[in-house]
């Protein structure tokens, strides 16, 4: 869920029929807070320490450096919902930033205990966005979380020698029934650059190096503070676009809109939701409609400049919040945000005037939340740039549907391309720069629901390609790559046993795939490859409408290799309980035995996996609460 104004109608699978589907601000889920809570103290009986839950990811490469850490907020997220955001001021540290920075690492910790949702939440500093994250969802016994995040890239606003309010909004709800209180500490740790060398190891002055910094200036595309809701734009149906106004200096040479996004309510589950016509034949009135594809538009003066194929993140309650606990779903702890190569548009903004960057989703229902942060890149050599589009080349959506059904049983199958690039160039005190911007995407989606949709089964995958080619007259002057793969597969089988019994069978693959490359001129060449998967089952058995038994379980295998550091994890638990865990180093040929596949087509089936859900059987009886 993770954002709670209005009841979600789960299209992920209409999905048992059992239950009842009465509206209610709380009851949206496929398994309740509440009763998730109950699942998981019978669990952890025995337990008095908070459990730590966690996203596995890799470890941000620090300096040997000793930090200087700055806590710059601490507070209690009780009743919050539709309350402005919690406001504090932040001011660079001077014991922290006279040093030259090697990184800057945001640290968010949270506890809480009793029974909750899933919230998201977003940090921002003078109105751009830092981070944007999901809370776990506590038990009786308690949790405990933690994000380290890589704030490097917003450096000039980190060091920036004046007062600026940072801003947390975590809007959470906290009545007799859902009693965690979010209790979050957030600090901020500098780390000094390891003695006097140059990290870059090359000169500033040049246009190569300069591009491969962090930018100059970064100017918030978020809403302004005085409101009772968190600073992004709420995108509420397909024909819905949220514009901010904007004024760049003129002296710019490169510019970049970092886009953060999160979906929810009716949208929640976007990649799962079913057809209009299957939905009007069927009389489905309260199940999200129009179609499992997503697409957010971003545009500057209304010319559509890029777009983002979102990566489907599943929050901690998500599907069943027993798929998430320890090991929480990807991305959901740090969600991920999406660069747009704004360099080739320049030439329509450098004249001193207002200008508007518009977001809108197609196909959307209520509600996507979206913002940005435009980071820029100064001149300092030149009080003005001068730029102009030479070309631009937005391709229509390509979408080809296909529906075969009789009833509540059919096939449906979604594909959908786009390609979007432009190329414009820059006259600077660098020279003449060009720029091109490529981005090329694919979408597929098919669904099985049968027996009388007692089985459903989604399969998606979606390729994510975007390249930056800057050019000097006469030389290469800086070029990146970007390919991202993300696999999704999701199925629920409900089988009837008699006597009002039934087995509820869950799985879900999530995947995360990236191929990146950077090079400069005359400098060393970046590259890293991620292979992030995820594979989750829950099998619950219901007798009259209690649960008597619930068994499950969570694998991930992570593996990165890059210029960087190499990192590979292997990992799993069983009803909350960590059954193995193996790190190693992935670019040392050392291996570690693996009970998940890593190639993007090759899904296994619940019979082939080798991890048993074993536990104990639970001891209580539970009623499935009504949604």
């Amino acid at each position: 869920m993770a954002f709670s104004r209005f009841p979600l109608v789960q299209s992920v699978f209409l999905l048992l029929q059992l239950l009842s589907t009465d509206a209610n601000l709380h009851k949206t889920k496929l398994l309740t807070p509440t009763l998730f809570s109950q699942l998981s103290a019978t669990t952890h009986l025995n337990e008095t320490q908070p459990t730590r839950y966690f996203e596995v990811t890799k470890p941000i490469r620090l300096p040997k450096t000793k930090p200087c850490s700055y806590p710059i907020l601490s507070h209690d997220f009780g009743y919050t919902y539709g309350q402005p955001p919690v406001l504090t001021n932040y001011t660079p540290p001077s014991h922290c930033t006279t040093h030259r920075l090697s990184k800057i690492v945001l640290d968010f910790e949270a506890t809480c205990k009793g029974t909750q949702f899933d919230r998201i939440f977003g940090i921002w500093l003078g109105g751009v966005e830092l981070l944007r994250s999901c809370t776990a969802e506590p038990t009786r016994t308690g949790i405990v979380w933690s994000v380290e995040k890589d704030i490097t890239r917003y450096h000039s606003l980190l060091v920036k020698n004046q007062t600026q309010p940072l801003a947390v909004y975590l809007g959470n709800i906290v009545d007799s029934t859902y009693t965690g209180v979010y209790h979050v500490n957030i600090t901020i740790h500098f780390y000094p650059a390891e003695g006097n060398l140059n990290d870059r190891k090359h000169d500033l002055d040049s246009l190569a190096s300069r591009f491969d910094c962090n930018a100059d200036l970064i100017l918030p595309i978020s809403r302004n503070l005085q409101l009772n809701d968190g600073l992004w734009f709420e995108i509420k149906n397909s024909v819905d676009t949220q514009e901010k106004e904007f004024r760049t200096p003129k002296n710019v040479y490169r510019a970049v809109l970092e886009v953060y996004l999160s979906f929810h309510e009716r949208d929640e589950f976007w990649y799962a939701n079913l057809p209009n016509e299957f939905i009007s034949m069927n009389h489905l009135n309260r199940t999200p409609e129009n179609g499992p594809f997503r697409e957010v538009v971003v545009s500057l003066d209304g010319e559509v400049v890029g777009a983002i194929w979102p990566f489907s993140v599943i929050y901690t309650g998500g599907i069943s919040p027993l798929f998430w606990a320890p090991i929480t779903g990807i991305g959901s702890f740090d969600l991920p945000s999406y660069d747009i190569e704004i360099t080739p548009f320049l030439g329509n903004i450098l004249d001193g005037e207002i200008h508007k960057f518009g977001f809108s989703v197609t196909n959307a229902l209520n509600v996507w939340l979206i913002d940005a942060n435009l980071h820029l890149w100064l001149d300092s050599r030149s009080t003005k740039t001068e730029g102009k589009v030479l070309k631009k080349n937005v391709m229509p959506l390509r979408v080809s549907l296909q529906a075969d059904f009789e009833g509540l049983d059919g096939t449906f199958l979604t594909n959908v391309s786009r390609s979007i690039s432009a190329t414009g160039h820059i006259r600077s005190s660098y020279g003449e720069i060009t720029t091109s911007w490529i981005q090329n995407f694919s979408y597929s989606n098919s669904m099985l629901i049968s027996k009388n949709e007692n089985l459903q089964i989604i399969d998606q995958m979606i390729h994510f390609h975007d390249s930056v080619c800057t050019k000097m007259p006469l030389s290469l002057a800086y070029s990146q790559s970007s390919h991202k793969v993300y696999p999704l597969r999701l199925s629920i089988d409900v089988l009837d046993k008699g006597n009002r019994s039934f087995l509820q069978l869950t799985n879900v693959t999530l995947g995360y795939y990236e191929e990146k490359s950077r090079s400069s001129a005359g400098f060393d060449f970046f590259f890293s490859s991620l292979k992030n998967l995820q594979n989750g089952q829950v099998v619950l058995t219901i007798v009259n409408n209690f649960i008597v038994d619930a068994r499950w379980s969570t694998q991930q295998v992570y593996k990165y290799h890059g210029s960087d550091l190499c990192y590979f994890r292997n990992i799993s638990s069983s009803n909350d309980i960590i059954a193995y865990d193996k790190v190693g180093n992935a670019c040392n040929g050392e291996r570690t035995e693996s009970h998940l596949g890593y190639e993007i087509r090759r899904w296994l089936p619940s019979t082939a996996r080798k991890d048993p859900l074993a536990s104990d059987e639970l001891k209580e009886k539970h009623e499935i609460l009504s949604y």
